[in-house]
Order: structure tokens, then sequence, then C-alpha cells
């Protein structure tokens, strides 16, 4: 299990002076040269079970924003090894394919690539899956409620790579602070044949963890368990302390 308290100390050292940092490469870059390991959103150990549910060890699987988590590296010790991870940062690429290679792990691909431009076939994967990468499109988008055009048109034009390379009954995890009265408009998109399911996870401070499965779409309303609700935030003091939530306060500051 990775250590959530070198994650704070690193964070200190690395961390953005304002949250419109993360839209800026140059950051990225700099950070990735100085952080050897960041995991956004808790480690992999928390959400593993919800992982398994969905990724079968022969499942082709694309990582979008890798950076420097090690969660390709934990599927892979999970005994799923056809992984293509992709980065926009050529210094967490480089990183990563170093890192991946030490440890022994030749089938992870690890690349330089935009995630609102995909370069893969279309239906080549079973699974795609992103951690905290699409909600840093949303750090300038305004009212959560009707976000900037700018900033839905960024996300459309992700999830619309991510549905063409799904095969056809592929899925796409995304696990994210975005709660569902904020996601569903935009994963329920006329133009997607995926039905969109999701859970929670996290001790008091909850993420989403999204099953968006290609080619299930119904008309059927809401799922058990499924409602659309608001949880409420009582942090503990290690939460309090972490990028996650200094991350999650500052765009809802700059969303009022």
């Amino acid at each position: 299990m990775e250590s959530e308290g070198s994650n704070l100390l690193e964070k200190r050292d690395v961390g953005p002076t304002t949250a419109l940092d993360y839209l800026d490469p140059r950051y990225w870059d700099e950070r990735f040269s100085r952080e050897e390991h960041y995991e956004w959103f808790k480690d992999y150990s928390h959400f593993r079970h919800l992982i398994q549910q969905n990724v079968k060890p022969d499942s082709s699987v694309l990582e979008l924003g890798c950076g420097n988590s090690q969660l390709s590296e934990n599927l892979y010790k999970d005994g799923v090894t056809r992984i293509t991870c992709i980065d926009l940062s050529a210094v967490a690429v480089e990183s990563m394919q170093k890192r991946v290679l030490s440890k022994g792990y030749k089938e992870i691909k690890v690349l330089e690539a935009d995630m609102l431009d995909l370069p893969f076939g279309d239906e080549c994967f079973d699974v795609v899956i992103e951690k905290g990468t699409m909600d840093v499109l949303f750090v300038d988008s305004g009212d959560p409620w009707n976000p900037r055009p700018a900033t839905v048109a960024k996300v459309m034009l992700m999830l619309q790579g991510v549905h063409r390379v799904l095969k056809p009954d592929g899925i796409f995890l995304s696990i994210t602070f975005g709660q569902p009265h904020f996601r569903r408009p935009l994963f329920d998109s006329p133009e997607f044949t995926w039905s969109v399911e999701w859970h929670t996870f996290g001790e008091t401070f909850h993420y989403f963890f999204y099953m968006l499965k290609k080619g299930q779409r119904s008309i059927v309303g809401e799922r058990p368990g499924n409602k659309l609700q608001v949880p409420s935030i009582n942090l503990l003091h290690e939460e309090l302390e972490s990028e996650d939530y200094l991350f999650r306060i500052n765009i809802d500051e700059m969303e009022c």
C-alpha cells in the first residue's frame, strides 16, 4: 500500500500556487521532474474491489493521464498486463517508462499523447480508465451547474474519444470528485451508447467511481443505489491536509 504520508510531504514541495496551475503544461513538467510519485483520490487499495469487478485479467486497458501514479503497476500486479498509459507531459512519460521497465513490467506501454486527441484506432480497448485527469478540465469551468462552453467542449471531446476507442462492449471507468448531478448531463449525451452507474469510496470525503458500459444504454430509470445525492462532508485531519482537498476547495471557490 502506498504511503499517503509521503504524498503529503511531496505535495508541500510541488503543490500549485493556484488551481489554474493545473492547466499549465509547464507546471506538470516541473512537478514531474521533482516528484517521484503522487496518488490522487486515494490509493489503489481503496477501490481495488471495484476495479476487479470491472476489469478482467485479459482486458486491454488504456489509462488516461498516468502522471506518476502507480495505478498501472497495481493493475499489473493483479494480473492485468495489457496496459497502455498516456500522458501529455514528456517528463512524466520518460519517468514512467523507466520505472515500469526497472520493475520488469515490459508489457506496459507508456506514450506521450493528448487525451483530447487519442492516437488509437476505433474499438481497440476493453477498458479506458482515468483517475483525476478529467477533473483538471473543470478547473476553470465557472458555475458547476452551467459550465463554460469551452469546458463542455473539451470534456465532450475527451468523452467522444473514449467512446470511439472502446470496443462495442467496453467500459470507461472514471474516478473523480465530480458528483453525479454535474457529471450525468455530460455522460448521458445522446451520442453515447453507454449505461452510467457509480459507487462511492473514501472514509468521510467521498470520491466517485463511475462505470460507463458501452452498448448498454437503456431508457430505464435510476437503478437502486444510484440516487442523485450530495454527500455530507466531514473530513478527517489527513484529508484536510491532502492536495485532493485543496484542489477541490480551489475549484469550488472559482465556481462560486
